[in-house]
């Protein structure tokens, strides 16, 4: 007869072991909940490849919005579909561009009851899809989108965003952003650089839902999927840039770069689960092949077990209810 003395599963025996033992816990604080607000549209617009994410208008993102900071979640991030694009961009940086004016709508609907965020990058509001200004040849001219990052990113402040989200994996754009903000007074707003963010195939449902006008890829600025310490590498960059946050994109397909960059961050690191994981999952639970709910918890989870402080998830809201329905009980 084997008896042995070193018994793993007293600790797994019941529910309340259970949960008194468990390493990790979800909170509805540590959540960011992705919003896209598209020009000229007079309802909600459902996105077919992301099933329960629409396209807002102004005044469905306000509603969607105070439900969200009544879930008690962290915050939302903020992409603007505009109707009209162009070369450089013109629309990221009109104060009545759609971006701009919702933002000020959506901090004057909930103020400081969660953090309203934007994305500064160009890819929804050029005509080519880049993320940048083109150059002669083509090719993304990093400098000079710099330029065109920190007029964005004063307009964005005026406009009221607490947290600009800097997306665009141009050189420099941490650095650049921090100083255009700082020399024109706002000390004190935030900037999440989006440090490593990797050349993905799981965006895709995220290019329809901003009506992505891409051709081409975006390889020559965003990382290498094969790399590993190179992501860790623009982490360290963009903290010693002045970045108030760094984040790693995709999530779930990434956790060994996020529990790098965790570990020699000393600054908060958030993760991004993307719409092709969010897509994924959707189309599984539809065909019942897993449970959507477990299945959501699971993945939000592992991103934070791996070192994420928080989750931008299109999940966010209806996670953040799943989670205070749990803690009322």
């Amino acid at each position: 007869m084997i008896n042995p003395v070193i018994r793993p599963r007293r600790l797994r025996t019941t529910p309340a072991l259970r949960r008194l033992a468990s390493e990790i816990r979800l909170h509805p604080s540590e959540l960011v909940l992705p919003m896209f607000v598209r020009e000229g549209t007079g309802e909600a617009t459902p996105i077919p490849s992301m099933p329960g994410v629409v396209q807002h208008t102004i005044d469905s993102a306000r509603r969607a919005v105070t439900d969200a900071a009544a879930s008690g979640i962290g915050g939302v991030m903020l992409f603007g579909v505009p109707a009209v694009r162009d070369a450089v961009g013109s629309g990221a940086t009109d104060p009545d561009g759609i971006l701009n004016a919702a933002t000020r709508a959506l901090v004057a609907e909930v103020g400081d009851a969660l953090v309203v965020q934007t994305d500064l990058c160009l890819d929804e509001f050029t005509d080519h899809g880049h993320c940048g200004v083109l150059a002669a040849d083509g090719s993304v001219d990093n400098d000079s989108t710099l330029e065109r990052y920190c007029e964005m990113a004063l307009v964005q402040a005026a406009s009221g965003s607490q947290l600009l989200g800097l997306s665009g994996m141009m050189d420099g754009q941490v650095s650049a952003v921090r100083q255009a903000l700082d020399q024109n007074g706002y000390v004190n707003t935030a900037v999440l650089a989006y440090s490593a963010k990797y050349a993905s195939a799981f965006y895709g449902p995220f290019r329809d839902a901003v009506e992505s006008t891409l051709e081409g890829d975006r390889r020559s600025y965003q990382l290498d999927p094969a790399n590993r310490r190179e992501g860790v590498r623009e982490a360290l960059l963009d903290i010693e840039e002045g970045a108030d946050i760094v984040m790693v994109k995709p999530a779930g397909s990434y956790l060994d770069v996020l529990a790098d960059v965790a570990a020699v961050s000393d600054i908060p690191v958030w993760a991004y689960q993307v719409s092709g994981e969010y897509a994924m999952i959707e189309a599984a639970a539809a065909h019942g092949w897993i449970d959507r709910r477990r299945a959501v918890e699971e993945s939000v989870l592992s991103i934070r077990r791996a070192g994420a402080d928080a989750v931008l998830t299109y999940w966010a809201v209806e996670l953040a209810t799943w989670l205070n329905e749990r803690q009322a009980r």
